[in-house]
């Protein structure tokens, strides 16, 4: 059995992976020239980190790990947790994004990306399906998997007029850099006025990374550090975060990120006879929930499973979906009780909420018999 995987990010590098170890042959399409990774940091849940170690990658991946156990602080710096939940529902691991898509893609070899190159279209068979790349290449396959991001090529021809959409007034800044006199606890989260979050923690390599971001925000006209700072300022009663402030205003211009937030529409379905979405180009979340990429690997596991299930592929891929589709029905629920929180203590609440079921009801429902 041969597959095809659209995009060389961190969820499709992880299907790629975990079809290798299953005895598949693999194909990783990606655009770039090489594997790369936009952003500084990503949050990882055990969701994910389990099917790391399922297939194989966990300790590689654990090493370049840094834990960060969550509080919420309102504007002034006072800590809040919701009761009744556990430590475990505020813990997951920070990694560097460019070191995660390199050890990635040293797991799977070289052998298996083809690089340099774009999924544009495809064709189904009875038997086959077709990929047409944006080298004038046909690639033939058994199966093709979307992972190619919320712009996904794939899901544009699967769903037409599924394209993402801005999550409307939504602005987030990003930064990594050399750590410096912070006060290693970090500010993560700081839930501040004006809809705005944020925060920094350190991570692998004596690094810190910084975030703000803004709902209902005004359309950004100044420098992307100029923005950032407006946002750090509503973070900052009584100078308490001042650190963050310090670190926006030594990060390099053309070092910081700034992305208007873009989703994906709930889907009406996620697969057909032999093509299937997973991670971004399926569900592409608002990042305020710090899990989209948790959950998109978590998607690489229940494809994986259902396939080693189902004897055929129609079977396999429609136990997928049926897992999947309630799944994050759920899962944009729960994140929009987040969203719309409005102070420290809510927003507590709010998360240990979405946490709990993902880290326990989500868990079991990704792993559990697919019918």
């Amino acid at each position: 059995m041969r597959v095809i995987i659209a995009g060389g990010g961190i969820v499709g590098l992880t299907a790629g992976i975990a079809f290798k170890a299953v005895g598949w042959e693999v194909v990783v399409v990606e655009q770039a020239t090489e594997i790369r990774a936009a952003g500084a940091a990503i949050g990882l849940w055990r969701n994910a980190l389990d099917v790391f170690a399922e297939f194989g990658v966990g300790d590689a991946l654990s090493a370049i790990g840094t834990s960060v156990e969550t509080w919420f602080f309102d504007a002034a710096g006072q800590p809040h947790r919701a009761p009744g939940y556990d430590a475990a529902d505020h813990e997951f691991q920070l990694l560097p994004r460019p070191e995660l898509n390199r050890r990635l893609a040293q797991a799977l070899g070289s052998e298996n990306i083809r690089l340099n190159a774009r999924v544009l279209a495809f064709e189904e068979h009875a038997d086959h399906v077709t990929a047409t790349l944006s080298d004038g290449t046909v690639e033939q396959a058994d199966l093709l998997i979307g992972a190619d991001g919320a712009y996904s090529a794939v899901r544009a021809q699967l769903l037409p007029g599924s394209a993402a959409r801005a999550h409307a007034g939504h602005h987030v800044w990003r930064g990594m850099l050399p750590a410096g006199d912070e006060p290693e606890a970090g500010s993560v989260l700081t839930v501040g006025h004006q809809g705005t979050r944020g925060g920094y923690t350190r991570t692998y390599g004596n690094q810190v990374v910084w975030m703000v971001n803004q709902f209902d925000s005004v359309e950004p006209s100044g420098t992307k550090k100029e923005e950032a700072l407006k946002r750090a300022a509503l973070l900052n009663d009584n100078g308490w975060n001042d650190p963050l402030v310090k670190l926006i205003e030594r990060t390099p211009e053309d070092q910081i990120l700034h992305n208007p937030i873009m989703v994906v529409p709930a889907l009406p379905r996620w697969t057909s006879q032999r093509v299937v979405l997973v991670g971004d180009a399926a569900h592409a979340l608002s990042p305020h929930i710090s899990a989209g990429g948790t959950l998109g690997v978590e998607d690489v596991t229940v494809l994986v499973r259902a396939l080693r299930k189902h004897a055929s592929l129609a079977s396999a891929l429609a136990a997928y979906e049926a897992n999947r589709i309630p799944h994050y029905t759920q899962v944009r629920e729960l994140a929009y009780a987040v969203e719309i929180a409005r102070d420290a203590q809510t927003y507590a609440r709010e998360y240990a909420r979405f946490s709990h079921w993902m880290l326990n009801e989500g868990y079991a429902a990704a792993r559990g018999y697919l019918s």
